[in-house]
């Protein structure tokens, strides 16, 4: 008879806790809370100050009826207060919505209404940004943040972040959640069709996936970590706790240059930085004087579109060490890395950079990430070339779409998280990113949703029909480009259709190009875009 491994053997708050990325920065400031935690301008904050600030704040949330599921919203760069929300927030018992500030305003209204927001940390360069929202949501309440490095303006909020913070209490007996099932985050993430999707975190997710990021790198204790990822990306790619968990230090910067940036490598020794490939260029292609005393190696993570090999080189030949990763919004940020073998070092330059563009194996605390084909769910032939839906499963997956049972339960047929992105998988078991079944463009590391941008379009009245697809960028690593074909007797041009396009988008998602002419489409009158994306890649010559 088998022993009984359950009666009288059950969880109690002696052998279980759930888990929570919250509890990184208590442990921080009791063991290491004279170390430095966040660096900005002039500024040095020790984690037990962070950790008091985090406490504060939540305290003031709470006094301002903020509570468990409610949704705290965050207008910010990446400055001190938006690490200290990634903690406070959460500790209130309330979720965190980092918006993407480089949003239009349409945009950052249907998110703000969708996710029911309760109240916003609005930063003093979103002044405006913030007034008109609360034109449109006047239940909406706004806190006013300060930064010290940002612009300096008059009230536009009834409260500012630091009488907040100052009211709030520095001792906040704060919970862990109930169930590490509980909500920690919303991202909103573009899709190909209909308005942004609510992605929900979990704490369980949040925080093994931010100790994953240290697995990966091998994150030593007390690493510097330079803020060039924007924080309202999947929640800084779960950064923000994998560094309390270090007790490192977050050096904080509110827009990327590349000058800058080198500076601050040198002044604070920074040891690690994630970007998408755009930032990675631009540092590689910044003149050589710039990284005068800078002699230690410094970790950078990529991911997006692979880097080119070109760009792998300069980064190696600057003494930094790059990895690839890959993920999506619905996977907590980076979930495969192109975990390097030793052998890779005997190899051409060239021969390695392929290696290292692949998007790789699972992450150490995601269970796995497969090629499969959507259809039967069986794996694809591993051979690099039988091409499948790249799909995850485990812990760091996200709980689902707010208020869209439809697209979850879609995005989880099968038992596996489906990312619309086609690969192949190698006989070593490595996957590589082939195509997006979604189309959608991955530009400086902005997801762009090609329908999104034809929408507009075919606003203008003398649009017949569009088709939007990525085309080749040096800089951006892809743009959107338009294929445009307009009604009879039209005469539009391209920079007026651009101007046009530039009053319904955000800057980004403004297509560089627009080409004329007839669209390829099937026997059933549907735009045939791998025809285009043959056009485009050809030697021929396009017409405009």
């Amino acid at each position: 008879m088998t022993p009984d491994f359950n009666s009288g053997l059950g969880k109690n708050q002696a052998n279980y806790a759930a888990l929570t990325p919250l509890d990184y920065i208590a442990r921080a400031a009791d063991v290491y809370g004279d170390r430095l935690a966040i660096a900005h301008g002039p500024l040095r904050q020790n984690w037990r100050d962070t950790y008091e600030r985090t406490r504060r704040l939540a305290s003031g949330l709470r006094q301002l009826g903020v509570g468990k599921d409610d949704v705290v919203a965050a207008m910010l760069p990446n400055t001190p207060a938006m690490v200290e929300a990634s903690f406070g927030v959460p500790m209130a018992g309330a979720v965190l919505n980092a918006l993407n500030i480089r949003l239009d305003l349409p945009t950052l209204i249907f998110m703000l209404r969708h996710g029911q927001a309760k109240v916003l940390l609005a930063d003093t360069e979103f002044a405006e940004l913030a007034r008109q929202m609360t034109e449109q949501l006047p239940e909406l309440r706004v806190i006013q943040v300060n930064d010290l490095l940002g612009p300096q303006v008059g009230p536009f909020a009834e409260l500012d972040y630091e009488t907040l913070l100052a009211g709030g209490d520095p001792a906040y007996a704060w919970q862990a959640p109930a169930d590490e099932w509980d909500a920690i985050a919303l991202n909103y993430t573009s899709g190909t069709t209909g308005d942004p999707k609510g992605v929900v975190y979990h704490h369980r997710g949040a925080a093994l996936n931010a100790l994953s990021n240290i697995l990966e790198w091998d994150m030593p204790k007390h690493a510097v970590y330079l803020w060039t990822l924007p924080m309202f990306h999947c929640n800084g790619w779960c950064f923000p706790w994998s560094i309390a968990a270090r007790a490192g230090v977050n050096v904080c910067l509110r827009k990327f240059e590349p000058k800058l940036v080198f500076d601050l490598i040198r002044e604070l020794r920074v040891t690690h930085y994630c970007a998408a490939p755009i930032v990675h260029a631009a540092l590689a292609n910044a003149p050589a004087s710039w990284r005068d005393g800078i002699d230690w190696t410094v970790r950078g993570m990529v991911a997006g579109a692979p880097p080119p090999a070109a760009m792998l080189a300069r980064i190696e030949a600057m003494g930094f060490d790059l990895i690839h990763s890959y993920g999506l919004t619905e996977v907590y940020g980076p979930a495969s890395i192109c975990a390097e073998q030793e052998d890779w070092a005997s190899l051409p330059q060239d021969q390695r950079a392929v290696l290292k563009s692949r998007q790789g194996v699972r992450y150490h605390l995601q269970s796995a990430v497969a090629v499969l084909d959507p259809d039967t769910m069986q794996p694809v032939a591993a051979d690099g070339q039988q091409i499948g839906e790249i799909m995850f499963r485990g812990n760091i997956c996200m709980k689902g779409y707010l208020k869209n049972e439809k697209a979850t339960r879609e995005a989880f047929a099968g038992g596996w998280f489906h990312t619309g992105d086609l690969g192949v998988q190698y006989p070593d078991g490595y996957i590589k990113l082939k195509d997006r079944s979604k189309d959608i463009i991955i530009s400086g590391g902005e997801n762009i949703s090609s329908v999104e941008v034809e929408d507009a379009l075919y606003h203008h009245p003398q649009v017949l029909a569009a088709a939007v697809i990525a085309q080749p960028d040096e800089k951006w690593g892809e743009t959107p480009c338009a294929f445009v074909e307009l009604r009879e007797d039209a005469s539009v041009t391209a920079e007026e259709l651009i101007a046009f396009c530039k009053q319904h988008l955000a800057g980004f998602k403004v297509p560089k190009a627009i080409y004329f002419g007839p669209l390829p489409r099937t026997s059933t009158g549907k735009i045939q875009k791998f025809e285009l994306r043959k056009r485009m890649h050809s030697s021929k010559a396009i017409d405009v």
